[in-house]
């Protein structure tokens, strides 16, 4: 890594940054080494006495936040964000009913996008527009979604058409989606996991290897005697460091967790291979067998293009192993690559801002993250012609399929884990409301003027629907597709705001969040302060204070938006 000079940060930040320069020259040389690969077969579990310090990358900011007394360091380093690598998509546009009444996605779960954001703010950034992935952060949230009574139809499905916060000619159709849970622990199927953990130079700071440790502990806690995890590591070369244990063994894998230390390049495919073979020989036709990949994304020897990584994993998935991804870090995170892996693989994608993320994930929500309900889920949403002139879904732009896809089984889509919400908002405008106030390129002002005519064979009952709603899923280990509908109805419909369901407010809220931070010209005048009063209002009970932490991201963004000028 080159070090490039600090930026200037002020006066007050002199003898921060003068403390930072010692700091840096004695560790330039050791990360300049591991970075070229001179230090190889460096990939050694030993243990070290103390991290190695973090090296400041070119353009990097020092973020002089408190730190706990016993801290292993007291000055953090953050990067600005836009040197990290996000996939770019342009969002989705507003749609004609008579012409594209079908609206399909696979079904997204990822929560990375909202870790990041939250890392973003607290670190003094207003993320870049496609670091905000909307349904990822609709989808962080738990909601009080009706849960599903049977296995074998393992969702429930809730619908609310409600007025648009932020567009009087609008109304928001929210959709609902809660997987099937068990109602004990225990019912959890065994898991035969395999942690592969990238520990290449890269992975040195604080926010990334010391803190995939600590989640990996608190995952390894969790097992019990007929789960099994291996550990395997990569940096200029892969290895084996632990055979599958069972979870009675958990101490020598928390011991062999601790031992790890970075150094050296990044032999990305080169470790995804081994791990597979090892989940392979130590198949559990009856449980679940997955990899959980930690690492900064930074694939940089062997392999590492997406695409043929991609192909790998899109053939291994169809052996029952599927592959989560877990990001770390910041500056050089690559999610697009992330990203990848995980749609490939079947998988989630999350992103470890911190120790409570990980608890969130490996302890609160481990049901979930690991346990897969339904494999290839999709949902597809048809539009009445009698009801809706046009729609555009909010978020989803990563996960949109072409509607011949939702019958084509072999087409890949969504993995939805144990217990597992997920929310579907699509702003639509009513027939005969005003049309948008924008002018389109191919067509006269008198048609644009003109509202469809409404279609004369849809009988009365139908002609009382919105749309309909059907998912598409396989049962884990099944071939055979099945199918749930729903029609979204009147009686689904609320006048105000004030009438309408709590959870449907609230994912509106965080909706309008992305939507305003991304600068969508669709959002109008809505500001982050009406975001925020349209949050608190739909809080409800929060257990653990995340739509509490939701509302300060907001208000703090808001401040970074007055003090930066955007």
């Amino acid at each position: 890594m080159t070090i490039a000079s600090l930026p200037t940060a002020g006066r007050r930040y002199g003898l921060a940054l003068a403390f930072a320069a010692a700091a840096l020259l004695a560790a330039c040389t050791i990360d300049n080494q591991d970075k070229a690969g001179s230090s190889a077969g460096s990939g050694s579990t030993a243990a070290t006495a103390r991290e190695a310090p973090s090296v400041v990358a070119p353009g990097a900011q020092l973020n002089m936040r408190a730190v706990p007394a016993g801290s292993a360091q007291s000055l953090s380093v953050t990067y600005p964000p836009q040197s990290e690598r996000y996939p770019s998509f342009a969002e989705n546009t507003w749609q004609q009913v008579t012409e594209a009444p079908l609206s399909t996605i696979a079904m997204e779960v990822d929560t990375a996008a909202y870790s990041r954001l939250r890392r973003m703010i607290s670190d003094g950034f207003l993320p870049p527009r496609d670091a905000l992935r909307i349904e990822e952060m609709v989808n962080y949230f738990e909601y009080a979604y009706a849960d599903p009574a049977d296995p074998a139809k393992p969702f429930a499905i809730s619908a609310n058409v409600l007025p648009s916060p932020w567009n009087s000619e609008t109304r928001l159709l929210h959709v609902g989606i809660k997987a099937w849970e068990p109602l004990r622990a225990a019912e959890r199927p065994a898991a035969n996991l395999v942690l592969l953990v990238d520990i290449s130079g890269s992975m040195k700071a604080n926010d990334r290897l010391p803190l995939v440790k600590r989640a990996l502990k608190l995952l390894v806690g969790q097992l019990r005697p007929q789960d099994h995890a291996a550990l395997v590591v990569y940096a200029g070369t892969a290895q084996v460091v632990l055979e599958p244990l069972p979870g009675s063994g958990r101490n020598r894998l928390q011991s062999e967790i601790e031992r790890l230390s970075a150094g050296g390049s990044t032999a990305g495919g080169a470790g995804l291979q081994l791990a597979y073979r090892l989940a392979e020989q130590h198949f559990d036709p009856a449980g679940v067998n997955r990899i959980l990949l930690f690492s900064d994304g930074d694939f940089n020897v062997g392999p590492s293009d997406s695409g043929a990584i991609g192909e790998l994993i899109a053939t291994k998935r169809t052996s029952g192993v599927y592959l989560s991804v877990f990001t770390v870090g910041t500056g050089n995170l690559n999610d697009r690559i992330a990203q990848s892996l995980a749609q490939q693989g079947n998988g989630i994608a999350a992103y470890l801002d911190g120790l409570g993320e990980a608890r969130r994930l490996f302890e609160d929500q481990l049901a979930a993250t690991l346990t897969p309900i339904a494999d290839d889920v999709k949902a597809q949403i048809e539009f009445n012609p009698q009801q809706v002139a046009e729609y555009r879904l909010i978020g989803y732009e990563t996960r949109r399929l072409a509607y011949r896809d939702f019958t084509d089984d072999r087409v890949d889509a969504g993995e939805v884990g144990s217990g597992h919400s997920v929310t579907l908002l699509y702003e639509f405008r009513p027939l005969g409301a005003a049309p948008p106030p924008r002018s389109l390129r191919y067509q006269s002002a008198a048609a644009k003027a003109k509202p469809p005519s409404r279609p004369a064979n849809i009988d009365n009952d139908v002609a009382r629907e919105f749309a309909h709603l059907t998912i598409r899923y396989k049962l884990p280990g099944q071939q055979r597709a099945r199918e749930i509908s729903r029609p979204i109805t009147f009686a689904d419909a609320h006048a105000n705001l004030e009438a309408t369901p709590r959870e449907a407010r609230f994912a509106a809220a965080v909706a309008a969040f992305g939507l305003a931070l991304r600068g969508t010209p669709d959002l109008g005048g809505f500001s982050l302060d009406q975001v925020a009063r349209l949050a608190d209002g739909a809080r409800g009970p929060d257990p653990r204070g995340e739509r509490a932490e939701f509302l300060r991201l907001v208000r703090d963004a808001e401040s970074l938006q007055k003090t930066s000028g955007n």
